[in-house]
């Protein structure tokens, strides 16, 4: 019996069958010119173009993105500049309000606690414990500033008013209770403008001065105490240059 083999379609063709369609292949590219062609080009083809790939547009998409990062970035730097300087000027003039604020209270403190004379620019023309017959106890209790009859007399310093009114021979006269302690009295007046328990501050005005009471002449008699009574006097001019005040 002979024997036959199978030729279905999923058997492998033969060399001989592999090698004559090649040649026929081959043969059919140099009929059309194709494999000159393949011959002639490079071992390797060429790499596509960006446009046939897609690049530069992806490329480019990717570009504005980034510029419109850097800007947004530059912005927000700006912005936050800016901020810091607004903040900065901002605590700046709260800082230079402060301080004028300080300086304005120390200003202030300095005055409060400042002396001045009774009479500007006046001079002491009767001196402390001077002797005569004028006064009742023999001497001076305090000391005579020249001026003329209506002349601005100034509280020494800050104070209270204890009294303001007439008192025999000094006339009219102001006492002030002074923020140390001390008293001031001021006689002779001829007009009152404060009243008792009025506070006073260095340099008010407080009356004018005048020729009222046992007097030869209109001037200020001034008088530093230790109490608002007669007879607790004290130097004044000590007492006013112990204050900084130049007599």
């Amino acid at each position: 019996m002979a024997i036959t083999c199978a030729t279905g379609k999923h058997r492998r063709p033969s060399r001989m069958q592999r090698t004559t369609v090649r040649a026929a292949g081959v043969a059919a590219l140099t009929t059309t010119g194709v494999m000159a062609t393949v011959a002639s080009t490079p071992a390797f083809a060429a790499e596509p173009t960006p446009e046939q790939t897609g690049l530069i547009p992806v490329v480019t998409v990717g570009e504005s993105v980034a510029e419109q990062l850097d800007d947004q970035v530059a912005v927000q730097k700006q912005a936050a500049f800016e901020e810091a300087a607004r903040e900065a000027a901002a605590k700046k003039a709260v800082e230079e309000r402060e301080a004028r604020v300080r300086a304005a209270r120390e200003a202030e403190r300095k005055r409060l606690n400042a002396f001045v004379l009774p009479i500007t620019g006046s001079y002491v023309s009767t001196g402390y414990q001077a002797s005569s017959s004028l006064w009742s106890s023999g001497s001076h209790t305090g000391i005579d500033f020249h001026a003329s009859s209506g002349t601005t007399v100034h509280a020494v310093g800050l104070g209270t008013v204890v009294e303001a009114g007439w008192a025999g021979s000094y006339g009219y006269q102001v006492v002030i209770k002074m923020n140390d302690g001390t008293y001031t009295q001021y006689g002779h007046l001829s007009s009152i403008e404060v009243s008792v328990g009025q506070q006073v501050t260095p340099g008010q005005r407080i009356a004018l001065s005048g020729a009222t009471g046992n007097v030869t002449g209109p001037h200020l008699h001034f008088e530093a105490r230790t109490t608002a009574e007669y007879g607790s006097d004290i130097d004044p001019v000590a007492y006013l240059r112990k204050h900084g005040v130049n007599v």
